[in-house]
């Protein structure tokens, strides 16, 4: 079974997609399996993170503008793919870092993710965009 969900983003930050997600899984019919999912961008991600309390979300956030600026930061001026605006090439940076497809084991029809697991996809530019993530079940 394959699927596609848009995610739309309002700008750098993290989009929990774990309840549609969950749904189509049950919907599926299939009480066990393999759920892959996969972004189909090179400026944003997904992850598995906690999901019970917003600061975690934030913090991540934080972090990674922390450890790739903006392109206008002087630190960053070694970068040449700026034409797109300077969130981009770091945008491209975080997601080489961090995951654009998740495996994630389905039992007893959902998502086998812990009490406090949720997916995200981990927008990485600062305008708004529409996300096709790409869900495989097996």
């Amino acid at each position: 079974m394959q699927a596609e969900f848009s995610v739309t983003t309002r700008g750098q930050g993290l989009y929990e997609i774990t309840d549609q997600i969950a749904r189509w899984v049950q919907d599926s019919g299939r009480s066990q399996g393999l759920l892959t999912l996969f972004v189909q961008h090179t400026s944003c991600s997904l992850l598995i993170q906690e999901n019970a309390d917003p600061e975690v979300q934030g913090d991540l956030l934080a972090y990674l503008s922390r450890l790739v600026p903006p392109a206008s930061d002087p630190s960053m001026a070694y970068l040449r793919h700026t034409y797109e605006g300077p969130d981009d090439m770091p945008a491209h940076i975080k997601a080489a870092l961090l995951p654009v497809s998740l495996s994630i084991p389905v039992s007893g029809g959902r998502p086998a993710l812990g009490t406090w697991q949720g997916i995200y996809l981990f927008e990485h530019r600062d305008a708004p965009h529409s996300r096709r993530v790409i869900a495989h079940l097996v």
